[in-house]
């Protein structure tokens, strides 16, 4: 039976255990909190879920025994800790998946250079959490572009629109932004930081396409500092890639009801990519020749998300999947996006991203 231990008793740790036991899973939740570890199972997870599993093992992290061994490491914590957790899971363990969730890291991209070096050196396959890149609306872009669907590509924009309450719903201990990271864009929150499924996206239809990584960043964002909390409301970004293919993409936490799109234009038609586009799921809109666009819902429910994840987290370790589109290099390339925002809204000028000189902000110069 395949293991996995989880750090962080949050929203998300609750989501992967859920996932995780649906495939079989020993599940092993961990947190330096035990307050957290005890809303996880007398609250969250019994609320979400029906019951509590009593299968989960709970375990503050001082107290995880040092020579257990663990197919798959999750960290759901902070942003700003997921650097040095992941260093040290890479360096004292051997799991044959690390999978972390988004964003990677914090927008000064301290220790991504170092964390992408100790990937190369080990056996165990780094991923981040962008699960919208194995949805199956996502798969179901992917084989429309691989027919030639559109014709020739010609621009990409959308974005993920959504207000924050939903996220304070899921974690009601908290009283709003200033209680968390996810009110200062330094520790990962933010518009940019936190919604950055936007940016991952929009570069993976940009790889499918075969237009390269994005190069060009120019940004505009609102920024509230009130004194208490600093975060980017929404960011509203242009980019360009290195084969010149050029979109935009809007991420923000203030939209209600939310919306979550990509869309596609070609010579010959457009695609378009929804997610929750109904109560009953996610959706692909497509349109050739100028002709009545048709819309197929593809059933899903929030823990599919996650079920398909995991699913994918399996399939790695089992030998059948190689390439990832929530590599550690992808992740790492949204988080080079996200810096270059930063830095493109605070100059005011256009951000060149020169890969060459490792994941740091080194590599982003103003143009």
């Amino acid at each position: 039976m395949k293991k996995i231990k989880i750090y962080g008793a949050g929203s998300i740790g609750n989501h992967l255990a859920y996932a995780s036991r649906n495939l079989g899973y020993e599940v092993l939740i961990s947190d330096i909190d035990g307050d957290a570890l005890r809303r996880t199972k007398e609250e969250i997870y019994p609320d979400r879920y029906g019951e509590w599993d009593d299968s989960i093992r709970l375990s503050l992290v001082k107290d995880i025994p040092s020579d257990e061994h663990f197919d798959v490491v999750f960290i759901g914590t902070p942003p700003d800790s997921h650097m040095a957790l992941a260093l040290k899971t890479l360096k004292e363990e051997k799991s044959k998946v690390l999978l972390i969730e988004k964003p990677l890291c914090t927008p000064d991209l301290k220790d991504a250079q170092a964390l992408f070096e100790a990937s190369e050196n080990s056996e165990t396959t780094v991923l981040v959490g962008y699960n919208h890149g194995l949805g199956e609306n996502t798969v179901e872009i992917e084989k429309l572009l691989a027919a030639g669907t559109i014709g020739e590509a010609i621009t990409l924009y959308g974005g993920i629109h959504e207000h924050w309450g939903g996220i304070f719903k899921a974690h009601p201990w908290l009283s709003g932004p200033s209680d968390t990271y996810l009110g200062f864009a330094s520790r990962g929150g933010g518009a940019c930081g936190e919604h950055s499924h936007g940016i991952h996206i929009w570069q993976h239809f940009a790889h499918l396409l075969g237009k390269g990584k994005v190069v060009e960043v120019a940004a505009v964002m609102d920024i509230v500092d009130d004194g208490t909390v600093d975060y980017d409301s929404f960011c509203n970004l242009n980019l360009r890639t290195e084969k010149g293919f050029a979109g935009t993409v809007a991420q923000d936490v203030i939209t209600a009801p939310s919306k979550k799109y990509m869309k596609l234009q070609g010579d010959e038609g457009f695609l378009e990519w929804h997610v929750n586009y109904s109560s009953d799921g996610d959706a692909v809109m497509t349109s050739r020749d100028g002709i009545e666009p048709v819309t197929t819902v593809l059933p899903k429910i929030r823990p599919d998300d996650f079920r398909l994840e995991m699913e994918h987290v399996n399939d790695i370790i089992d030998g059948k999947i190689k390439d990832s589109p929530i590599s550690l290099e992808r992740g790492l390339d949204t988080m080079m996006v996200i810096a270059a925002a930063y830095q493109a809204n605070i100059k005011k000028k256009v951000m060149r991203i020169d890969y060459s000189k490792g994941y740091t902000l080194g590599a982003i110069e103003a143009i």
